[in-house]
């Protein structure tokens, strides 16, 4: 016979989520522009001021 129940290793459908889902949560995104902000003013500082 053959045992048709699910074992605990199988995550459920409602908690598989990609890299898509994580970059749409506010926090990440922001955390993430303040970053490529600063990147951009250093580098704009060095090629234009410098």
């Amino acid at each position: 016979m053959l045992d048709t129940t699910q074992s605990d290793t199988v995550v459920p459908p409602e908690e598989r989520r990609g890299c898509l889902f994580a970059l749409s949560q506010p926090p990440l995104m922001i955390f993430l522009a303040v970053i490529g902000c600063l990147l951009l003013m250093a580098s704009l500082h060095d090629l234009l001021l410098l």
